[in-house]
């Protein structure tokens, strides 16, 4: 059985499609370039993120950009991945749409990871633990998680 692929037609002269590995072929000439995408065909790009987030707050490009001291045409562009913003834009874009960097680079799934203070607090007295000490801490950490997952899956 051939494998499906899903072809996107686009304005360029050069057609590709994704594989299911998330590689895209291309035509080049005679040639036949591909190239692997990161995430999923980018299918949880720095721009889509954005989006939802600003959507979450049902927030306007304009209104973001207004927010961020940017003009709307910005927000277009980094929704659309064709512009990546600098560190500082980054971190504003971040606190004005209630999240976190991470959650924007795609570091991390959930949005709202780290958010709360009294576990950020909780997380840097940990880290300035004694290594002998962090471990022990890690290590009763890892067994009350271990026994929570295991209830939820046998619940």
């Amino acid at each position: 059985m051939a494998p499906k692929y899903k072809i996107k037609r686009t304005t360029q002269a050069t057609p590709y499609f994704f594989t299911p590995k998330n590689i895209i072929i291309f035509a080049q000439g005679a040639q036949v370039v591909a190239f692997s995408t990161k995430n999923g065909a980018m299918s949880n790009s720095f721009g889509k993120k954005v989006r939802e987030c600003r959507e979450s707050k049902k927030w306007s490009q304009a209104a973001l950009a207004k927010a961020l001291g940017v003009h709307h045409s910005l927000i277009g562009k980094y929704e659309r991945d064709e512009v990546k913003p600098s560190i500082d834009v980054g971190q504003r874009l971040a606190k004005a749409l209630d999240t976190t960097v991470g959650y924007l680079l795609g570091e991390t799934a959930d949005r709202d990871l780290l958010k709360d203070p009294a576990m950020l607090r909780r997380l840097i007295d940990i880290n300035e633990l004694p290594e002998e000490e962090k471990q022990h801490v890690l290590f009763n950490l890892d067994a009350v998680l271990r026994d929570f997952k295991t209830r939820r899956a046998y619940a």
